[in-house]
């Protein structure tokens, strides 16, 4: 690893601050388990000059409730997730996402905050210096990405553009499905933002002196299906080929209100909206689980090498739909 400077926020003001003071050149560090790793392969266009730590932060490590639903820190380890009766009581589809999240050693350092904001796992983004230099794909600045002609068994199948890496997040569809915001301060002050609106086709849409502080999830009726699926090809550690979160709410088996999500399809997390609107006042039978699955992946474009994940998340949806 390069030398850099290391500071121990001890407030978000004083973290904000030292982002403005470096100008883009610092990152933040949370539980440390994905940035450590881009440090030491280098893989990074310009390594930081400075860490700022917020774990000295103690109010960013918070479960509260309240009547509307619960405000989690962004700095709140997934197991601390995972153990809370709360979570799993009332909001399990998040808490099924987060018990999927890599190895109990990580769950154990990794925080929710991070896990939202944490690179993209392409193997040609991730190509480490050392290997033979790092390979200017496209969010590095190059103007192609190799995935197009090369090895994409891993990468989008829809809503990709210029870049094909899939956001790695599991965290992140599970809380797009349960309707949750974030609170994201920065120089400017501080603002909210759904987490459907946080992801962008290069990663995410914080500035460089902003980061995630909170975020909120509204409580959900009391009878809705909780629903997350993730497909690997080995059920521990591995991040998602396929992922699926659904908040369904049912009236005499009759379908009033749905929340549909795919994730590691594309770039961001996917609102399947076309398969809510569908779904909408109809029973759920095979023949309506059939239909949302096909207008859920409807437009998809696969790669050379990753059309299976076409049949794998149409499967994925029909189950979370027919329970």
């Amino acid at each position: 690893m390069k030398g850099f400077t290391h500071v121990n926020a001890t407030s978000v003001d004083e973290a904000i601050q030292l982002l403005v003071k470096y100008k883009g050149r610092a990152k933040l560090n949370a539980g440390g388990t994905d940035l450590l790793g881009v440090l030491k392969d280098r893989i990074l266009p310009d390594y930081p000059e400075a860490i700022i730590n917020l774990k000295t932060i103690p109010e960013l490590n918070s479960l509260v409730e309240d009547e509307e639903g619960i405000s989690i820190g962004a700095l709140t380890p997934l197991i601390d997730i995972i153990d809370s009766p709360l979570i799993e009581k009332t909001y399990p589809l998040l808490r099924e996402a987060a018990i999927t999240v890599a190895s109990p050693q990580i769950r154990n350092m990794a925080t929710i905050g991070g896990n939202l904001c944490q690179d993209t796992r392409c193997w040609y983004y991730r190509y480490p210096e050392e290997l033979g230099g790092m390979i200017k794909c496209f969010r590095k600045g190059g103007k192609t990405c190799p995935t197009v002609v090369g090895e994409n068994r891993y990468h989008a199948i829809m809503g990709a553009k210029k870049c094909y890496a899939v956001c790695p997040s599991d965290t992140a569809v599970a809380l797009i499905a349960l309707g949750a915001t974030l609170t994201i301060a920065g120089s400017k002050g501080t603002h909210t933002l759904p987490v459907e609106e946080f992801f962008s086709s290069l990663g995410n849409v914080l500035t460089p002196d902003e980061m995630i502080t909170m975020i909120h999830i509204p409580k959900p009726s009391p009878i809705a299906s909780q629903t997350f699926l993730k497909f690997t090809l080995r059920k521990p550690i591995d991040f998602a080929l396929v992922s699926v979160a659904s908040l369904l709410n049912l009236d005499k088996g009759v379908c009033t209100d749905v929340r549909l999500v795919l994730g590691a399809v594309a770039p961001t997390p996917v609102r399947a909206f076309k398969a809510e609107e569908f779904l909408k006042g109809k029973e759920l039978t095979e023949e309506t689980a059939n239909e949302a699955a096909s207008l859920a992946l409807a437009g998809a474009k696969p790669l050379s090498k990753n059309a299976y994940k076409l049949e794998i998340a149409k499967t994925l949806v029909k189950r979370v739909i027919k329970g």
